[in-house]
């Protein structure tokens, strides 16, 4: 109490307290008994020095008809979830870019339920979101819908609240950032799915229903560990980030956000010279391409999304010269780097996010084309795939294409904006080679004949290779370049310079 302190006053700093977690010793003991951190804990780590803005911290649940008033007080203050405007980021920038809508659930209250009141809650925040073109940061731990809410008299399944279709349309040229640590499920892990990058702890499961409903509906009984844990979520692609703990998924959301803030001043440039070795010799090996994006963007830039799913292409975010860009790689040693249906939809949905934040895209392209075959086919790779060139002639955003090696084939198209046309800067390594689809079935298919006329084994590979050969000549990237199906043909330790002259900035 301060000494003549005005009893509104009074009041008001009490009510305030008692969502602190001083004041509610049990809870944070329950947190901390798991392991986990608390809502207040997570959001402070988030904002480091930044201000914020509270919205609702004296709502309640909507449970005053069975339960007394100062207890709704003491136990459901803020009804579950924190909301307010932050300022996230500001040792890189300005009060206005480091401006991020925040929503962080706590499961210490009603285990971070949805209940009337929070819905309120997180609807105004997405109102004022979508109004101010502001990021959103999502903490999404919690159970789902909430039963018990006895004061809402005018509902009766509850199924007409904006929540979620405003997360879902959410559309504010930011990004929407997820992260969860523990349980989420059902109306929870809706919202978590809805994110354009998802970050979860490995302490995560992620459902979209919960035990109870589970066994509800006579599917079986289930601890709510089994259900959708963080490794098999992390291996099928829900999640696109995966982290140790709390500390870690706040350091990453941070991160996560920089890119989409505005520009920093220029990283680090590695020596370029090493790309003129990066590929081996022969044609036929692979190599580490995560080792060229590592020397081609700004140092330690990179951030690498949904790493284990969809293999054959690699998703990230990094920096070119301080300016924040998309980054889509063929991986050679994952399927050759043929595109199968996994890899499409992760492209698919990366090129989706770029597009949606304005992020320009920059593609390292190293194909035989699409992974084709029945076993391709029933993965529904006729749809899955051409749901990539959708979102590739979709975009909006500079493309600069850069052809490592093979480029064959709709695959290629689609990994470039959906035809070589599409990039505003079409390069090729010297390596680079070219084709409607791999050589060696080119030549298997188009010279059957002549290859079936020869009897001897050994004279059949002596034919084919020199077929070969009169392929790759025709194809490679000098042939490509003067043809005008490409732009140029490269140094590879130019190509961080090529790259920066090339990207220009679009006006929104």
């Amino acid at each position: 109490m301060i000494e003549g302190e005005r009893p509104e006053l009074r009041e008001l700093r009490d009510r305030l307290e008692r969502g602190s977690d001083a004041q509610r010793p049990e809870a944070v003991a329950r947190r901390k008994k798991k392991g986990f951190r608390t809502a207040r804990e997570n959001l402070a780590d988030l904002l480091g020095a930044g201000a914020f803005v509270e919205y609702g911290a004296q709502a309640v649940a909507a449970q005053r008809q069975r339960r007394d008033y100062e207890e709704l007080q003491r136990e459901t203050l803020g009804d579950g979830v924190i909301t307010g405007v932050g300022e996230v980021n500001g040792e890189y920038f300005s009060a206005d870019e480091r401006r991020t809508a925040l929503v962080v659930y706590d499961y210490s209250v009603l285990a971070g339920t949805q209940g009337f009141f929070h819905h309120a809650k997180i609807d105004r925040l997405l109102s004022i979101a979508a109004r101010q073109s502001l990021p959103v940061i999502m903490y999404t731990e919690g159970g789902g819908g909430r039963p018990g809410d006895t004061d809402v008299t005018t509902q009766i399944a509850g199924l007409n609240v904006d929540t979620f279709a405003s997360w879902a349309s959410l559309n504010t040229g930011m990004p929407r950032i997820v992260v969860n640590n523990g349980y989420c499920f059902a109306g929870n892990a809706a919202l978590f799915g809805a994110g354009d990058i998802r970050i979860a702890t490995r302490a995560s499961n992620i459902g979209m229903a919960g035990p109870a409903m589970i066994e509800g509906g006579g599917l079986g009984s289930f601890r709510p560990d089994e259900i959708g844990p963080a490794d098999t979520q992390w291996r099928n692609g829900v999640i696109d980030i995966l982290v140790d703990n709390e500390a870690d998924a706040t350091a990453m959301a941070r991160r996560v956000l920089w890119y989409f803030q505005g520009d920093v001043s220029p990283g680090a440039a590695q020596d370029q010279t090493p790309l003129r070795e990066a590929l081996p010799e022969d044609r036929r090996w692979g190599y580490p391409v995560r080792d060229v994006i590592e020397r081609l963007f700004d140092a330690d830039s990179f951030t690498e999304l949904r790493r284990v799913f969809g293999r054959s292409v690699v998703t990230g975010l990094a920096r070119l010269d301080g300016r924040a860009v998309g980054v889509l790689a063929s991986d050679c040693q994952q399927l050759g780097g043929a595109v199968d249906s996994e890899a499409s939809d992760k492209a698919s949905r990366f090129l989706n996010l770029c597009n949606r934040t304005g992020l320009p895209v920059i593609s390292l392209v190293d194909t035989p084309g699409f992974m084709v075959g029945p076993d391709s086919e029933s993965e529904a790779a006729v749809h899955r795939m051409s749901a990539l060139f959708e979102s590739a002639a979709s975009l909006k955003v500079p493309v600069l294409a850069v052809f490592l090696r093979k480029a064959y084939g709709l695959g290629a198209m689609a990994l470039v904006g959906g035809s070589f046309a599409v990039p505003h800067f079409a390069a090729a390594w010297p390596t680079g080679e070219f084709g409607g689809m791999g050589l060696e079935g080119a030549v298997r298919l188009g010279f059957r004949k002549e290859l079936e006329a020869v009897n001897d084994p050994g004279d059949r590979q002596q034919l084919f290779d020199k077929l070969l050969a009169e392929l790759y000549d025709k194809g490679k990237a000098l042939e490509a370049a003067a043809h005008l199906e490409i732009d140029a043909v490269i140094d590879p330790a130019d190509t961080r310079d090529q790259l920066i002259h090339a990207l220009y900035r679009q006006s929104k």
